[in-house]
């Protein structure tokens, strides 16, 4: 939609008020929209992964991989790559410039969740059910190497002996910790875990080594989500509360990939700025994401159909968005200020769209545009309706027809924050387009409307069809005998 037509203050408003229609493909099990904001990727029930674009709502791709639930998708800084990661123990990572495999790593184990680099499109890092994460590397044609990551939380070293029996006894206990959550710093440098026992862990990404641990809560890390400019983060638990953190500056630090050396304990530790929870209902969080500003923090709820809605800054809750008759999973807020937030429904697989509908400004067009509330008399200008000649109307359009169109390029190269952000090559990435792209395992699936075929009309009416037709004969055999 052209900014330019939209109401200044309709954009001012900054999360969306009411439901506004859904995307149907399969059965949705979690979604995640690029960076720009102009496709939605949706990992189905079945395997498949699709691809809506968000100005037609259409199907965009369909890609074929897996055979089991995808658990969680990822996006490259520019928008070309996409990583999904199964219950089959697979993760592939896709080029959607020909909507083909680029390479297909396989774990020990399902895979929770898997994150690319923001800066790599050949790394990523994975958390696996029941065994320890990974940190995979696909720089070599042929061959994947995968390094595993630590998962005990990081304690200062005692001196005295009988604090050192404590210590063996807590390294015992360490041990048995499971990484349930991961994802990388805004510069990629570190890699945030958190554990089944409430513990933070910040590794390095080049040394693979913990840096620091903080233990937030005594309950399962499930979910950790950064803001888009990577200096926040939330952490959802099953202690029924949401926390907000600042991240030290040396994590988002956005001019450097490998870590500096001196860097002491003081320097990464995590302080929580708020606390989120509902004290009446003491409802558990299914899935959390921020706004594009960072400013918003959404959360959708077990066992539920409502989302909530916080303003940061102050901690207080500003809108509960009310949706469906059944429980919202997988929650994604759109990237840009665009007022945009869709979910996936867990009965129907459904992607529910929660938007802002804001009024067209035709006056950005036409500076002398005016919007009439009943019917007016127009006095015509004096040269408005002049019948020019042939010649000059058909020169004119031999001077328009001699202008390129560029239909499917960019025009130009990008340059600062979205140059940077497209890759090396500083031009940015559309996704190709294809015509025809139907998804025939949704159709006639539940949920979705079913046609009527003429073949499945005559069917219905086989009866009445034959006493037609036997009819008919009947008829001309008389007039036969008749004419005979």
């Amino acid at each position: 939609m052209n900014l330019g037509l939209l109401d200044p203050f309709a954009l001012a408003q900054e999360y969306p008020e009411s439901l506004k229609y859904q995307l149907k493909s399969g059965h949705s099990t979690c979604i995640r929209f690029n960076w720009k904001g102009d496709l939605l990727a949706s990992g189905r029930l079945d395997g498949v992964v699709v691809l809506f674009d968000m100005e037609t709502r259409s199907l965009a791709r369909i890609l074929r991989g897996h055979v089991r639930q995808i658990q969680s998708l990822s996006w490259s800084s520019s928008g070309r790559y996409l990583l999904s990661a199964s219950q089959d123990w697979l993760a592939v990572l896709w080029d959607l410039e020909t909507g083909s495999r680029l390479r297909t790593v396989r774990f020990d184990s399902p895979v929770y969740i898997a994150e690319l680099h923001p800066h790599d499109h050949l790394t990523f890092v994975a958390s696996l059910f029941e065994d320890s994460p990974a940190l995979a590397s696909l720089h070599h044609p042929t061959k994947t190497t995968k390094h595993t990551l630590p998962t005990a939380p990081h304690r200062p070293a005692s001196d005295s002996a009988s604090e050192g029996e404590i210590d063996e006894k807590l390294a015992a206990q360490d041990s048995k910790q499971l990484t349930t959550a991961t994802v990388f710093t805004a510069n990629g440098a570190y890699i945030i875990a958190g554990t089944n026992k409430g513990w933070i862990n910040i590794i390095s990404t080049s040394t693979r080594e913990v840096l620091s641990s903080t233990r937030l809560t005594n309950g399962c890390i499930t979910y950790i989500r950064l803001t888009m400019s990577g200096r926040d983060m939330v952490v959802n638990a099953n202690d029924r509360v949401l926390r907000t953190l600042h991240v030290p500056p040396v994590l988002c630090h956005q001019h450097t990939s490998t870590p500096p050396t001196n860097i002491s304990a003081s320097d990464l530790e995590l302080e929580v700025e708020h606390k989120f929870s509902d004290v009446v209902n003491r409802l558990l969080w299914n899935h959390c994401a921020f706004s594009s500003t960072g400013d918003h923090l959404l959360a959708s709820t077990y066992k539920n159909h409502d989302i909530y809605i916080w303003e940061r800054s102050l901690g207080t809750l500003v809108k509960i968005l009310e949706g469906p008759k059944e429980e919202l999973g997988v929650v994604e807020w759109h990237p840009t200020p665009r007022p945009l937030v869709a979910a996936v429904g867990l009965e129907t697989g459904l992607v529910f769209v929660w938007a802002k509908e804001a009024d067209q400004r035709w006056s950005a067009l036409a500076p002398d545009f005016e919007e009439v509330e009943e019917n007016v008399e127009y006095i015509e200008r004096e040269d408005e309706f002049d019948i020019h000649p042939k010649e000059e109307v058909k020169r004119r359009r031999m001077w328009a027809e001699d202008e390129p169109v560029d239909v499917f390029g960019m025009g130009g190269d990008l340059g600062g924050e979205e140059g940077e952000a497209c890759g090396e090559t500083g031009r940015a990435w559309r996704l190709p387009v294809i015509m025809g792209v139907e998804d025939e395992e949704s159709e006639g699936s539940e949920g979705s409307m079913k046609g009527r075929s003429p073949e499945g009309e005559s069917a219905g009416n086989v009866n009445g069809g034959r006493r037609a037709k036997g009819g008919k004969t009947t008829v001309s055999a008389k007039k036969r005998r008749m004419e005979t």
